[in-house]
């Protein structure tokens, strides 16, 4: 998908919206996954951009080695966001980014099938985050759409449990329940 670097970009944009709406009172709260509260789960999206700004760039996760491990949110949780999200929709924004290797956890893989993975996560994990903070978790119908796109032909990563467990959805329900059913959600 040529445009998925455009895709990354607005999910980014779109979860920003609800990084933003974060009460600093609500970072302890517990999300829907009961592991991690909302600071962890904020944590792990702006960890996922950095990790996507060194990976994307050409370096190797032993490259990067301990250097994104703990705490990357600091006492500002939205700045923190903000850079991130800036660096990984540049990495992929770069001329030969999405044909160039990416050499993941689960790689090499092509640049493109690595965005959007990280398209997926930002924004599903911008409608956990919605969730768990009393936000409106209605996703961007677009982008729905083209996440629908990109993960029902990967049912390998699906099926990994990667995402969370399939959920079953109604065979008439809406594209942001199927999606998120997909991902092991439920709307």
């Amino acid at each position: 998908m040529t445009d998925i670097a455009y895709h990354h970009r607005r999910a980014l944009a779109e979860t920003r919206k609800i990084v933003a709406g974060i009460a600093p009172d609500q970072l302890e709260q517990p999300t829907l996954d009961g592991d991690w509260d909302v600071r962890a789960l904020l944590n792990h999206v702006v960890t996922g951009n950095w990790w996507a700004a060194e990976l994307g760039a050409g370096r190797s996760i032993a490259d990067v080695g301990d250097r994104l491990d703990g705490d990357v949110l600091g006492d500002d949780p939205l700045a923190a966001y903000d850079e991130s999200a800036q660096a990984a929709a540049e990495v992929f924004e770069a001329p030969g980014a999405l044909d160039a290797p990416c050499a993941v956890s689960y790689g090499p893989v092509p640049g493109s099938l690595f965005a959007g993975h990280r398209f997926t996560d930002v924004l599903v994990h911008g409608w956990d985050l919605a969730k768990s903070t009393g936000q409106d978790s209605t996703l961007d119908h677009e982008l729905v759409e083209v996440c629908i796109a990109v993960m029902e032909p990967q049912t390998a990563v699906l099926n990994s449990g990667a995402f969370g467990t399939r959920v079953e959805v109604a065979d008439d329900a809406d594209a942001q329940t199927r999606l998120l059913g997909m991902l092991g959600r439920r709307a």
